[in-house]
């Protein structure tokens, strides 16, 4: 692996994993809500796909090979999506208010964005001729 791609591995890892873990610790709170209402379903769901996302980023900063690396992020980036799925559908549901769903969705919305870029950038650069 070129020290190119390990520095901005490094740098990316700084930015998407610090956002991603923050961002499980929301989902996480927005878990144990959900359960005192006894919504016990969707709150698992979200649950999953919400802390997988953090999860799946740090294995793809541990990734063997580029492409491996661009596997674990659109892992995350599956993820991130699907707990945007659920975000919606709890709100539209009326499980979440609607400060609650904006702050969500907002981060969601920028691990997305991040992810898609990174993602995008790898392939470019990186495998665009494998």
């Amino acid at each position: 692996m070129s020290l190119t791609l390990k520095n901005e591995k490094a740098k990316n890892k700084s930015i998407i994993a610090d956002k991603a873990y923050h961002f499980a610790l929301r989902i996480i709170t927005v878990y144990k809500d959900l359960k005192k209402e006894n919504e016990f379903v969707l709150s698992k769901q979200i649950l999953r796909s919400g802390t997988s996302i953090g999860a799946n980023v740090n294995e793809a900063i541990s990734a063997v090979s580029k492409k491996d690396f661009v596997y674990k992020l659109s892992i995350s980036l599956k993820e991130a999506r699907e707990t945007k799925y659920w975000l919606n559908l709890l709100k539209d549901s009326n499980y979440i208010n609607e400060d609650l769903f904006n702050k969500s969705n907002e981060e969601c919305e920028e691990l997305i964005k991040i992810l898609s870029s990174i993602i995008l950038t790898t392939k470019e650069r990186y495998l665009s001729n494998a």
